[in-house]
């Protein structure tokens, strides 16, 4: 790995850079991509020392695993490599979780041929199949483990008997689920069990899908194909609401001479040794200004006045739209 100046944390056993980088919107759900600015943004975060890049199979329908591949095409040795399984779009459009073995290993497969590689370095469940107990699907996970395909196991939004239960089988090296500012659900029950297991947290939407970057000030302005067009968080009167709580978090950003987005990463850097954030981003000054969050140190003052700030309750809105609740539910509370 390159010697830089962003520092390094473990994911269980796994040494990983400080912050990784999420895949998702260079190919779908925050507007148009740009596929040579995207591997340009893989390339420059190898090169600043991100070395942590963060895929999934359904992330477009495959394209981000393929994109990945022709980013790290000669470089796979440089790049901690995670993805996940268990989302499937069926025919019709429709979306269901699949966690059966035999499942496990095809979607295993098929992974490993968009991405170029024969090997993962972490693999996660992404959402749990609730009618496939959670220690059959870790079985099926641990067999590849086992076989020298991957080198750790993860799990996605899950809920802290979940865990327990998958421990209990195979040693979980990181929980990935949507921790920041303005998503704490894991906080009172989730994180103490992770934490007295070993296991590290990686949090996803990091910046609140770009809202806590600051950058994000009229909901109209979204792509038509933009999922937050019709995310409750961003819209009507809860977007307005959030907003105004958006404000004093800018005020203090602005007092400390950084972004607002490198004030979120470092509150939740701050939050333990154990938490990689993965934020998410398709252009190279995005990457750089949130890789340089890791060098922002909070003080006690700090942290105590953004929980006064943005306490749980001061935001509007749920997470998902009904129809995405249906599939994952609302909060990291699965069986």
């Amino acid at each position: 790995m390159p010697e830089t100046s962003v520092p390094r944390r473990r994911l269980g056993g796994l040494e990983v850079s400080a912050e990784g980088l999420g895949t998702l919107g260079m190919v779908q759900s925050y507007g148009r991509g740009d596929e040579a600015e995207a591997i340009a943004t893989i390339h420059r975060a190898i090169e600043i020392g991100v070395f942590l890049i963060d895929t999934a199979d359904i992330y477009g329908d495959g394209r981000s695993e393929s994109l990945v591949g022709r980013a790290i095409a000669g470089r796979r040795h440089e790049v901690v490599l995670a993805s996940k399984f268990g989302n499937v779009i069926l025919p019709d459009g429709r979306r269901v979780i699949d966690g059966r073995p035999e499942y496990v290993r095809a979607a295993f497969e098929a992974s490993l041929a968009r991405l170029g590689t024969d090997h993962l370095d972490l693999y996660y469940v992404h959402r749990v199949d609730p009618t496939v107990p959670i220690e059959e699907t870790v079985g099926a996970m641990t067999r590849l483990v086992e076989a020298g395909h991957v080198r750790y196991l993860g799990l996605s939004e899950v809920s802290a008997r979940t865990l327990e239960r998958a421990c209990r089988v195979h040693p979980i090296a990181a929980l990935q689920s949507e921790w920041s500012l303005w998503t704490r659900d894991v906080e009172p029950e989730v994180l103490p069990v992770a934490r007295s297991l070993g296991v590290g947290i990686v949090p996803y939407c990091p910046l609140g899908r770009g809202f806590l970057s600051g950058r994000v000030t009229a909901s109209d302005a979204f792509e038509a194909d933009d999922v937050r067009r019709t995310s409750p968080r961003f819209v009507g009167d809860n977007f307005r609401r959030n907003l105004a709580v958006l404000e004093r978090v800018k005020e203090m950003a602005a007092e400390r001479a950084i972004t607002p987005a490198q004030l979120a990463l470092a509150w939740l850097l701050a939050q333990g040794n154990d938490v990689v954030p993965i934020p998410g981003t398709k252009r190279r000054r995005y990457l750089e200004e949130n890789a340089a969050a890791t060098s922002v140190r909070l003080t006690a003052d700090d942290l105590a006045r953004l929980d006064e700030i943005v306490a749980p309750e001061a935001w509007s809105g749920g997470r998902y739209p009904e129809a995405q609740r249906a599939v994952y539910g609302e909060t990291p509370s699965l069986p």
